[in-house]
């Protein structure tokens, strides 16, 4: 846990101190990455056989659960996003 923390201060860091600069290919890189992570992670779940084995039993609450997680975790990135736009307009 300490190293993800101290990855995620570093690039914290470094895009503060490259905040002023143009990144072109910033954005085009972080969606294929966030792409290979989730294939990656499906990926580690449908070859782990418990985790296969248990999704029948898991049931509409584990469904409902996640599409929660995914509307939340949307709904916030957006909310997010137009702060920081708004933050980038008045500058």
């Amino acid at each position: 846990m300490l190293v993800i923390l101290g990855v995620m201060a570093l690039g914290i860091a470094v895009g503060y101190c490259l905040r002023h600069r143009e990144i072109r290919l910033l954005d085009s890189v972080t969606v294929v990455i966030i792409w290979a992570l989730l294939f990656l992670l499906g990926l580690e779940a449908g070859s782990d056989e418990r985790i296969v084995r248990w999704i029948g039993s898991l049931g509409l609450e584990a469904f409902v659960i996640s599409c929660a997680a995914v509307a939340g975790s949307s709904l916030f990135a957006c909310l997010l996003w137009r702060y920081a736009k708004r933050k980038e307009g008045a500058e």
